[in-house]
């Protein structure tokens, strides 16, 4: 029985929520358990988010599992989705994604919203987010493609922890989290004026991917029609 609309779009807001809470839950308990140290700091951030999006794929899978607006928009791109769900699922990863935000910070002692002052930007850095987003991408719907579905949540969980590392931006590689991230100043946030470009190009990332994804596997746009 394929789920309702809204039985999906509330697991977009929370597995949305929970990516993002232990994104910056885990980089506050990193900042705190080996200060002074940003590469064990940054290791254990990203294992901690690798792992998670395995458990929370696996969980939300049988329901909705994107959790980030460029691959809803991709999904669009290829006619997996219509129009109002992927406009529906995007702002539910939105709410999702801040509403994890504000909980980190208050597991943690914090301000519920915190305004972050970490400024992210440079050519390289910038480069690096489309390279994350594309990549991304690519391992989201070749993952799809394959013969064991339920490869997918290892596959993306292995690449994001990875790319934290291979990418130089550390790879937000999605939009709904960037913007959630701007509320903690802390480890993992973002300045609110790194925003726009890091979503540009997040965008860019994808668009080209689609491409990509189109290009590398024609048979997934046909069943879509």
């Amino acid at each position: 029985m394929t789920p309702t609309l809204s039985r999906r779009l509330v697991a977009e807001l929370l597995g949305t929520a929970f990516l993002v809470a232990t994104v910056i839950g885990s980089g506050i308990a990193a900042s705190r358990l080996s200060p002074g140290d940003t590469g064990l700091q940054l290791l254990e951030n990203s294992l901690a988010t690798g792992a998670a999006l395995v458990a929370l794929i696996i969980a939300f899978q049988p329901v909705s599992a994107s959790f980030n607006p460029v691959v809803t928009l991709v999904e669009r791109a290829i006619g997996r989705i219509g129009t109002t769900e992927a406009v529906a699922f995007v702002v539910a990863q939105v709410v999702g994604g801040c509403l994890g935000a504000i909980a980190a910070n208050v597991m943690f002692g914090l301000d519920a919203v915190a305004v972050s002052g970490h400024t992210r930007d440079g050519g390289g850095v910038l480069l690096g987010e489309a390279v994350a987003t594309f990549g991304l991408v690519l391992v989201v719907f070749g993952a799809l493609r394959s013969d064991r579905i339920e490869t997918v949540a290892y596959a993306v969980g292995g690449y994001i922890a990875a790319a934290y590392w291979f990418t130089s931006s550390t790879s937000f590689a999605n939009p709904a989290v960037t913007l959630a991230r701007t509320l903690s100043d802390t480890f993992a946030g973002i300045a609110p004026s790194s925003v726009a470009a890091f979503v540009a190009l997040q965008l860019v990332g994808g668009a080209l991917a689609a491409l990509a994804v189109r290009f590398l596997h024609p048979a997934a746009a046909e069943e879509a029609r």
